[in-house]
């Protein structure tokens, strides 16, 4: 049986695998991807639109993750609701990420995890020491190994509770990412992405903290 860390590889690399069959289909992916004729320069592999689509995506890939428990551990359908449009939402997300990746013929992955932010992440890179994701250091906001593992032995009103604490503070730290790169990103379309992101994050944040409080939980520290 395959076990959910090693999984994850494998869910990227079938998301690259559709990126990739998305491009040979032709030139019009551009459009279903939402970049216009000003977006025409190919951005570096260590620029903000770059460094954003890959590092923005592997965090979304993790919500999807916790998201995706729900149906099976919840029995809450305001949680369940609010599950749905995170996994649908943000692996839609995922693809036109990744997709840019692939059109512009630069690695989905790698790389060092938010260099493209400059200093602007400051102590986060302090506070992400020692966490490891395989090679990969946790970007702020994500989940350890550890605290999965804690959630998928929940169930019920107990599951509730931590994935909604797990999945604040997912949001808060994607929050950070998206709104450094609607202010940075040279494309167009990346910066639409990264001001949507960010909007509905902050919205979500509000309304996942009216949950928990209603149903006896408390936040964990901001990331």
């Amino acid at each position: 049986m395959t076990s959910p860390a090693a999984s994850r590889p494998l869910r990227v690399a079938l998301l690259a695998v559709i990126a990739v069959g998305l491009v040979v289909l032709g030139g019009g992916l551009a459009v279903v991807l939402g970049l216009g004729q000003d977006d025409v320069a190919t951005p570096s592999e260590n620029s903000v639109d770059a460094g954003f689509s890959r590092d923005m995506a592997t965090h979304h890939l993790q919500g999807v993750e916790m998201a995706n428990l729900v149906a099976d551990r919840s029995q809450d359908p305001e949680v369940r609701r609010l599950a749905f449009d995170i996994s649908a939402t943000q692996t839609n997300q995922v693809g036109r990420m990744q997709g840019w990746l692939t059109l512009w013929g630069l690695p989905i992955s790698g790389g060092e995890v938010m260099s493209w932010m400059g200093g602007a992440h400051g102590g986060h890179s302090t506070s992400m020491a020692g966490m490891d994701m395989g090679s990969d250091v946790l970007m702020p906001g994500m989940a350890t190994e550890e605290e999965l593992a804690n959630l998928r032995a929940l169930s019920g009103p107990a599951f509730d509770v931590e994935f909604l604490r797990l999945m604040i503070r997912h949001h808060q730290g994607g929050k950070d990412m998206a709104e450094y790169a609607a202010a940075h990103a040279q494309v167009g379309a990346v910066r639409d992405l990264a001001r949507t992101i960010a909007e509905a994050q902050t919205a979500e944040v509000t309304t996942m903290e009216r949950m928990l409080s209603a149903r006896g939980g408390t936040p964990l520290p901001a990331p």
